[in-house]
């Protein structure tokens, strides 16, 4: 179970890290920038953590999965930026890939 609490803060660390980032405005702004590295320093540690217990095929697909859809929500309503019908549809293929990859596709979890 610590591998998925590990997860879950890795994944709270890679949104924090990637909206810092877009602040940095290319690494151009000190603070945020520093703030950026920090945060996936962190997400990366806890990410580390948690595939001591949980198979790195699922661990990745839902860091990375999970992480793109919340920066997405928090994109559009944080950043203002906007999402289509096709974004949409993509966003539920990776919810389906990760549901599948949890139910089915890492036996034993």
């Amino acid at each position: 179970m610590a591998g998925y609490i590990y997860l879950g803060i890795a994944i709270i660390g890679e949104l924090l890290g990637t909206n810092l980032l877009k602040l940095s405005v290319g690494f151009t702004r000190l603070f945020p920038t520093l703030g950026t590295l920090l945060a996936y320093g962190f997400c990366f540690y806890f990410l580390s953590l948690s595939i001591k217990t949980v198979p790195l095929n699922l661990a990745y697909a839902s860091w990375a999965g999970l992480g793109l859809i919340f920066t997405t929500i928090i994109s559009i309503f944080l950043w203002r930026e906007p999402l289509n019908a096709i974004g949409i549809l993509g966003l539920g293929l990776i919810v389906v890939g990760v549901v599948l990859l949890d139910g089915f596709g890492t036996p034993g979890h």
